[in-house]
């Protein structure tokens, strides 16, 4: 039985490999042609495109993975049916169950990488990306991972340790220095609003260097004037793509402690976790189709339907995850349901088949 599975294993996987290739390969470009609009801003150009988009891969490796499960599945199980090898294995007594489980082995497999790449390789990948973005198109910005970000705005050095989706600032320290390099003030603020133009700073701690010492006093809050505006800091705030399962736990539990809403981050961290469900999913999803109506079909028509499945899969979620936003749906629903589905419909296919 080892054989089997080894053999069913190598043509799902040489088929998921070529599939996941040619999407990313799509994704990619559909993704230069976006990125191509802002070029010229600041000092962003057309390399930095393709390196941007490079650094990109690996969460848009992490975002079609189900997709590249199902035609890859579809494709390499369907050749088999195609090749009578399928057949031939059930002649010689090897159940649709036993196929199933060396399938789902092989899923086994795709769900420990897809795991790696959405912990451990694309939330660092896309960080990096959406800072060497900033970088370049506002070139006083630049993200720290430890201490936050920071600016320049004249002869002040700011760093932010939270820049909300809303705008809102927490945790701001501004310095400023004298022509000599000497440390003129410096003022620590909890949070900061931006209105009418303008930067209002709350429970604000401000040091003021002299030559007769240092100064220090506390105010409720005070008006700030800078060049920043929150459209600056939006190519850096947070975004769900930037973080682990961990990481987005953590910064819905920071959102909530600010009163903001934090639906769109609970709705991606239930989604990294129904990932590997939803892989499984589309691995059963196969079975019944493989066997049944595909089991005569061209190499084409899987393609066909495994890209249209895939499609539909991808807005389904998509309007759940919308509707959890803008309408209240519990993210956990929204983000359970479309895997549900998908695992539902294999279920009650392979029992038909059986």
């Amino acid at each position: 039985m080892r054989i089997i599975d080894r053999y069913v294993g190598r043509s799902i996987a040489v088929s998921f490999v070529a599939t996941t290739a040619i999407l990313v390969i799509l994704v990619a470009f559909l993704e230069v042609v976006d990125e191509m609009g802002d070029v010229g801003k600041g000092a962003y150009t057309t390399r930095d495109v393709f390196i941007y988009v490079v650094l990109n891969i690996p969460q848009m490796l992490y975002e079609i993975f189900p997709m590249a499960v199902l035609l890859g599945s579809l494709i390499g199980l369907g050749g088999m049916a195609a090749g009578s090898e399928l057949t031939a294995m059930r002649a010689a007594g090897v159940s649709v169950r036993r196929i199933t489980y060396s399938a789902l082995k092989t899923g086994a497999l795709l769900v420990a990488i897809a795991t790696l790449i959405g912990e451990f390789i694309a939330p660092p990948a896309q960080r990096f990306a959406d800072t060497f973005r900033a970088e370049r198109i506002a070139a006083h910005i630049t993200l720290k991972s430890e201490s936050g970000f920071w600016a320049r705005d004249g002869d002040a050095y700011i760093n932010i340790r939270h820049i909300l989706p809303n705008g809102d600032l927490r945790g701001v320290s501004i310095y400023r220095y004298r022509d000599d390099g000497a440390l003129r003030s410096a003022t620590v603020a909890g949070s900061a609003i931006h209105r009418n133009d303008t930067w209002e700073l709350f429970d604000v701690n401000e040091s003021l260097f002299g030559e007769d010492g240092i100064r220090h006093r506390h105010l409720a809050s005070r008006e700030w004037q800078s060049a920043l505006r929150p459209n600056m800091l939006d190519v850096i705030v947070v975004r769900p793509r930037m973080l682990s399962t961990w990481g987005l736990y953590r910064y819905i539990g920071f959102m909530r402690g600010n009163g903001q809403d934090a639906s769109h981050y609970e709705v991606a961290l239930w989604s990294k976790i129904f990932t590997p469900l939803t892989i499984v999913a589309m691995i059963l999803l196969t079975i019944p189709a493989v066997f049944g109506m595909m089991r005569s079909s061209g190499i084409g028509q899987r393609i066909f339907i495994g890209v249209m499945v895939g499609i539909a899969f991808f807005l389904v979620n998509r309007m759940f995850n919308n509707m959890a936003v803008v309408y209240g749906v519990p993210p956990l629903a929204a983000a359970s349901l479309p895997s549900l589905l998908v695992l539902g419909a294999s279920l009650l296919l392979s029992r038909r088949l059986h």
